[in-house]
This record gives structure tokens, sequence and C-alpha cells, in this order.
């Protein structure tokens, strides 16, 4: 036999706690618009009940059970919550300004649009929660758990979330302006557009966080671990960053006017178009960060930490202007100009060639840029740092006629510094011992792998056998101080101004023997060049 569910009748306008338990334990559950303002039912088991609409002010129901409750539109100012169950409650447009929910379990609850101004909710879980547009001000959520909670739109602003847990929380366009988050674990979660003015984010954990677009302005994330994030298009003015860990973060056009990032570690990130106008960047720790593209107008810099683990270990010191020359360095580029304009065939071949080159060789991994005339060909390749041009040189000249005698000209001038430091005292100390251990160790594995993927890739014997690839070529290596070196100039280069299709491949062989008497380039010239190295390695 099926057991018959009571309903009561909507709208009633008041009874007793005991007609209301009477009425629920013979299985009625309606019970919408009630009220019931400032009744005990502490520790009143009323799973599943509706209460919508219902006036339950100031009423006590610490301890109670209302999981799967029905509370939507419910008045529930200066109640007592605290260690009630209402998991899985539907509280979407309720009324908890000032009630105290300390501990309550609001697991998967729905608060959709839900006033909470106020509220104690210290150590709640709220995790999976909708949360979607409710009312937080100034509520207290001290070690509370909103793990995954959804919070889009929702005011947080002047709330205390000290110790609270918002991993892979949704805040996207959430308003926490003056909001207290310090060592709250946000790792994960989207802050996207959100609004952070003001906010306390000391020693966060904001790892892996989506916070592009969001207003930091004047917050307080010294120490905080934004490993990761990205930040990209952040405002960050007059942010606070003292000690913060910004490794791998992506910072592309990120606003820090006057923003303190003393001694923030910036290892590995990515901040081309960021404006660091005004900014204080003193101790920062630059490993492997590129430094071009960015505003550094009035910027502060009395030192740097360019050591691969941030301990100090190599620091770079500034004086006057230096600290402006070092943040407005030039992309290092090596350029490619072929003495031919490129036909569609050739163009095709080397496009598959230096596909197959990039998933041996990880500097190529980026296609080159091209500009095509009616006489020459430029490929233009952007590489990380200063000491991966000679390697990355000697890699992508392999599709090219040119490439022993261009590989003979980069190992000779690699040989030339080496032996240059070696022997000058007043050489030794240049930059950093790191900078030729790397610069070795890149063209070493070079050599290695232009060796397989020669043995390995057909598209590039495809591409050998084009007249275009035949024709002379001229490499020129650009460093991050905007210095040159023409790493291999065919002496045929530009002297042969006719319709190159014409030539068969024997005349163009006969160039290639005739650049092998190419004469390599000063070692002053070479010198120079080096010395003009940022020490931003891998």
């Amino acid at each position: 036999m099926i057991p018959t569910i009571k309903v009561g009748i909507q709208g009633v306008a008041s009874m007793t706690v005991e007609e209301l338990l009477e009425q629920y334990a013979a299985g009625v559950l309606n019970f919408n618009g009630v009220d019931l303002s400032e009744a005990n039912l502490s520790g009143a088991k009323l799973s599943g009940v509706n209460l919508s609409d219902a006036n339950l002010s100031i009423v006590n129901l610490s301890g109670a059970n209302l999981s799967e409750a029905n509370l939507s539109n419910a008045k529930l100012n200066v109640a007592r919550l605290s260690g009630a169950n209402l998991s899985s409650a539907i509280l979407n447009n309720a009324s908890l300004n000032v009630t105290n929910l300390i501990r309550a379990d609001l697991s998967r609850a729905q608060l959709k649009g839900t006033s909470l101004i106020r509220a104690e909710l210290i150590r709640a879980d709220l995790s999976r929660a909708d949360l979607l547009e409710a009312n937080l001000t100034s509520a207290d959520l001290r070690e509370a758990t909103l793990r995954q909670a959804n919070l889009r739109h929702a005011n947080l602003s002047e709330a205390v979330l000290k110790g609270a847990s918002l991993t892979g929380a949704n805040l996207e366009m959430a308003n926490l302006n003056a909001s207290d988050l310090s060592r709250c674990d946000i790792s994960g979660a989207n802050l996207r557009d959100a609004e952070l003015r003001q906010a306390i984010l000391r020693h966060a954990n904001l790892s892996g966080a989506d916070l592009s677009g969001a207003n930091l302005r004047w917050a307080d994330l010294s120490g905080a671990n934004l490993r990761w994030a990205d930040l990209s298009g952040a405002k960050l003015s007059g942010a606070t960053l003292i000690g913060a860990d910004l490794s791998n973060a992506n910072l592309t056009n990120t606003i820090f006017i006057h923003a303190d990032l003393t001694q923030a570690k910036l290892i590995r990130a990515e901040w081309i178009g960021a404006d660091l106008t005004g900014a204080t960047l003193t101790g920062a720790k630059l490993y492997a960060t590129s430094r071009f593209g960015l505003k550094t107008e009035g910027m502060i810099c009395e030192w740097v930490d360019l050591s691969p683990a941030g301990d100090r270990s190599i620091i770079q010191n500034f004086h006057s202007q230096d600290s402006r020359d070092f943040f407005n360095e030039t992309p290092p580029t090596i350029r490619i100009i072929v003495d031919a304009a490129i036909e569609h065939e050739a163009n095709f071949a080397l496009a598959g060639a230096y596909y197959q080159i990039a998933q041996e060789y990880r500097g190529l991994k980026q296609p080159p840029s091209m500009e095509s005339g009616a006489r020459r060909t430029v490929f233009t390749f952007h590489v990380d740092s200063d000491e991966a041009l000679f390697s990355t040189a000697y890699i992508a000249i392999l599709p090219f006629l040119d490439a022993v005698s261009t590989q003979k000209n980069i190992s000779r001038i690699v040989e030339m510094i080496n032996n240059e430091v070696v022997g000058n005292q007043n050489l030794k100390s240049l930059k950093s011992p790191q900078i030729m251990e790397k610069l070795n160790i890149f063209i070493e594995q070079a050599m290695s792998q232009a060796t397989t993927i020669k043995q390995m890739k057909k598209n590039i014997e495809v591409a050998g056998k084009l007249n275009f690839c035949k024709a002379p070529t001229q490499i020129i290596l650009t460093n991050s101080s905007a210095h040159t070196l023409i790493a291999h100039d065919n002496p045929q280069f530009g002297k042969r101004f006719i319709n190159r299709s014409a030539l068969n491949a024997s005349a163009y062989d006969d160039i290639s023997n005739e650049a092998t008497k190419y004469i390599l380039p000063s070692l002053n010239m070479v010198m120079d060049f080096v010395k003009g190295f940022h020490y931003i390695s891998y």
C-alpha cells in the first residue's frame, strides 16, 4: 500500500511550534507563508519541508535538519541556524541578514539572489552552493568552505573570508571590494572581471586562478601565490605585491602603475605589454622573464635577482638609467634574407619543412614571419633568449643550400667566443658564467639535433631541391640590446640581379662553393654582440 502524504493549506498566517511539528510528523510538508517569528525550533527535524515565503525572523533553528527544504523568499533575519543542516535546501531570494549560520551545512544549497548581509558564516560549508547574485556584504565567512561554489555577480564587498576555501569557485564579475581574503585558498577559481579594489589578499593562494580583466587597484597581495595565474588585462594600479609569487603567470597587458613588486617572483612570467609606469621592482626575481614590450617610465628598481632558484646568487645592480635599458630590451631575432622572390611551391615546401623541424627542435615552436619582395624574401624568427640565437640559427637554416657554410660559421663564432672568454681575464665575468654555459649547451644540442632532423625529415629534403632554397642567403642575428651580427653572408648575395629561375642547379652549387670563402666577422664585432646579451636563460 502506497503511504499518503498530507499537504497543508497555503497561506497559513501563524501556528505554534507544537502544531507545526505535529503536522510534519503526520506527513504534512507544505507550510508556505507560515509565521513562526521568534519561535524555538532548535534541533528540529524538518527535512524536505516547504517554508517558502515564511516569516522565520529571530527563530532559533540551531542544529535543525532542513536538508532539501524549500525556504525560497523566506525571512530568516537575525535567525539562529548555527550547526543547521541546509544541504541541498532552496533559499532563493530569501532574507538571512545578520543570521547566525556558524558551522551550518549549506552544501549544494540554492541561494540565488539571497540576502546574507552581515551574516555569520564562520566555518560554514557552502561547497557547490549556487550563490548567483547573492548579497553577502560584510558577511563573516572566516574559514568557510566554498569549493566550486557559484558566486557569479555576487556582492561580497567588505566581507571577511580569512582562511576560507574557494578552490574552483566561480566569482566572475563578483564584487569583492575591500573584502578580506587573506590566506584564502582561491586556486583554480574564476575571477574574470571581478571587482577587488582594496581587497586584502595577503598570502592567499591564487595559483592557476583566472583574474583576467579583474580590478585589483590598491589591493594587498603581499606574499600571495599567483603561480600560473591569468592576470592578462587586469588592473593592479597601486597594488602591493611585495614577495608575491607570479612565476609562469600571464601578465600580458596587465597594469601595474605605481604597484609595489619589491622582491616579487616573476620567474618565466609572460608580461609583454605590461604597464610598469612608476612601479617598484627592486629585488624582483626575473630568471627566464623577457623584458621587451614594457612601459617603464618612472619605474624604481635598484637591483634584480637573475638566479634560477631566486636565491640571490646572481644579482644585477643598477645605477641611474641602467634599469630603464634593462627593462626595454629588443626581442632577440634571426633573419634569413633570401636573395630571391618566393614562389608558391617554395612557400608550401618551407611551411612543411619548418613544421617538421619544430617537432624535434623546441626553439622553433613558432613559425617565422615572412616578407616577400620582388627580389628578396625575409624570414624572421623570434627567439626566447640571447643565448639561443646561435643554436636556433644553426637549425633554422637547414632547408637552404647555405646551411653547411652557415653552420660552419656559427661553430667558428662560438669557438671564438669561448677562446676569448677563457684567455681574457677581463671577460671571464662576462654577465654570468651561466651565459657561456647555456650558449655551449644549446649549440651542442643543435648540432646533434640537426643531424637527426636531416636524416629523418623528408620535407627538408624536398625543400632543398627547389631553386629558391639554393639562392644566396644572408643571416642576421639581433640580440636583446638591439646589436646585430651577420652570422653568414654569401659572397654572391645581391650580386646577380637577374631572373634567378633561369639559373640552373649547377649555377647555385657554384655559388654555394664560393660561399665557403666567406670571412668571419671580426672578434671585436662578435664580442660586442655577446656583451649585449641579457641574462634571461631557461
